[in-house]
């Protein structure tokens, strides 16, 4: 492998690792009911998962208008809340079955790994050690730098991180932000269906492929960079 060019494939967290929509809907619905806001409910936050905290609010405020004042009070209501459900005993963020499997494969292959997300940082550490996912990343993108997905400046500075070439690295993601943002970057982009937006969503914002299950990921791989699988 020693003239095989460096790899870099980088995941979306929530709805992509984790399955966090429950616990993003519930404190989502708390902190626009404690600023007189109607909740948006699950159907709706489901589809800005993945945006940036005052992105996300703003599109689910709409078509209400609502001052950047209001949506900062709903930030810091969402965050507090966030913070205070990940300390309850029975806090439920699972990952999605064969993450761990498909880490490891990719991890034999010596690909570089990496996370690109709307999440905050304190956020991301708090899922990584929960699930005992700490050091397998060598990039870890959040909100706190960067604009909110799709802008490319996440993918670009993780392209950075790792010296990696845009062909030679894809964006794994679960909605249209994750798709787009990686176009962008001229990274490849795979979409996966288990998350927040449906196939035809992801299709339809320019993902290269969409696998059904994580475990299909590195033979997809295999396929678009033309790899002998035997080999890798």
């Amino acid at each position: 492998m020693a003239n095989d060019p460096l790899r870099l494939v980088v995941f979306d967290c929530d709805g992509t690792l984790v399955d966090s929509q429950h616990a993003i809907a519930h404190c989502m619905d708390h902190a626009f009911a404690q600023h007189g806001l109607d909740c948006p409910g699950l159907e709706n936050t489901r589809t800005i998962i993945g945006l940036s905290l005052p992105e996300a609010i703003a599109k689910l405020a709409a078509p209400r208008r609502v001052t950047d004042e209001v949506i900062d009070a709903v930030t810091a209501a969402y965050k507090d809340a966030f913070f205070t459900l990940r300390q309850t005993p029975d806090f439920h963020e699972p990952l999605f079955p064969g993450v761990r499997e498909v880490l490891s494969e990719l991890d034999r292959r010596q690909w570089l790994l990496g996370v690109a997300t709307g999440k905050a940082r304190r956020g991301l550490d708090a899922v990584l050690a929960r699930n005992e996912l700490d050091g397998r990343f060598v990039t870890l993108q959040t909100c706190d730098n960067h604009p909110s997905k799709p802008h490319p400046s996440m993918l670009m500075a993780a392209l950075d991180e790792a010296g990696a070439d845009a062909p030679n690295a894809v964006i794994v993601g679960d909605t249209s932000y994750d798709i787009e943002m990686g176009r962008a970057a001229g990274m490849i982009a795979i979409g996966v269906a288990w998350g927040y937006h449906d196939i035809e969503t992801l299709t339809a914002s320019g993902a290269h492929a969409v696998i059904r299950h994580f475990d299909e990921l590195p033979s997809v791989l295999d396929r678009i960079w033309e790899i002998d699988c035997d080999a890798a």
